[in-house]
């Protein structure tokens, strides 16, 4: 069983987006799991479909070191990332995990990804979604 784990925090909006683009595309020998840095978050990518959630610092820690895949806004690989919610200990998780990462630009995070080109939310978060199921071989 192969797990795709969507991370998120404020109000899980880029989270939930990427479990509906993604979840229709999954196979059975793929689950996917949500962890969210606040209660918030981790309802609305519930609700948009993942299959199980979970929320805070441990379950951040726990869930990455076990992922295959692992999306988000890219302030999840930053301490003190997405307004404080990313604790050092969840981006060190994160990062350090050997999951492939798949990470969403946002210029509310302060960091700017040279060759990256402007485009709507929307689109990046298709791209992810494309990119997962690419690297899951779907």
């Amino acid at each position: 069983m192969r797990t795709v784990l969507i991370l998120d925090g404020q109000g899980g909006g880029v989270g939930s987006q990427l479990v509906k683009l993604l979840k229709p595309r999954l196979t059975e020998d793929c689950r996917l799991l949500c962890v969210g840095t606040n209660v918030a978050a981790t309802a609305a990518m519930l609700k948009a479909g993942a299959a199980q959630g979970a929320t805070g610092e441990n379950a951040v820690i726990h869930n990455a070191a076990r992922a295959d895949v692992i999306l988000g806004p890219i302030g999840v690989i930053l301490a003190n990332g997405i307004l404080g919610e990313v604790s050092p200990a969840m981006a060190a998780a994160v990062s350090g995990s050997e999951a492939v990462k798949i990470l969403i630009p946002s210029a509310s995070c302060g960091v700017y990804v040279a060759g990256v080109e402007e485009c709507r939310l929307e689109e990046y978060l298709r791209r992810a979604a494309d990119l997962a199921a690419g690297e899951l071989g779907l």
